[in-house]
């Protein structure tokens, strides 16, 4: 059974830096992809970085520049890096396991394994 385990979500100010991480068990996660996700109140959940196999990262427009994706074989774990956060930003923040080929990278519905979730409250 895959197990995902993320933290490091708090409230913070605006134009702070926070870093989530997320444990991966129970797969082989060499061969596979590590996401993230966030779903604000109201809004559906939407894709924010995914990190390849091969060390390749991905990233939605509104967090380009600002947020960065690593991966860990050996602690089998990606971390999130967020700079300069933005009110915008305040979210549920959900790790995604999987093997989604690139077109589909961005797509919630591949990712079959799920964390359970860290929250994200960036204050003005």
């Amino acid at each position: 059974q895959v197990q995902l385990v993320e933290s490091g979500g708090q409230l913070v100010q605006a134009g702070a830096s926070l870093r989530l991480s997320c444990t991966i068990s129970g797969d082989t996660f060499r061969d596979s992809t590590g996401a993230w996700f966030r779903q604000a109140p109201g809004k559906e959940r939407e894709f924010v970085a995914a990190v390849r196999y091969n060390g390749y990262t991905y990233y939605a427009d509104s967090v380009k520049g600002r947020f960065t994706l690593s991966r860990d074989n050996t602690k089998t774990a990606i971390s999130l890096e967020m700079n300069n956060l933005k009110t915008d930003d305040t979210a549920m923040y959900y790790c995604a396991h999987g093997r989604p080929i690139l077109s589909e990278l961005r797509e919630r519905s591949i990712y079959k394994n799920w964390g359970q979730g860290t929250q994200v409250t960036v204050s003005s």
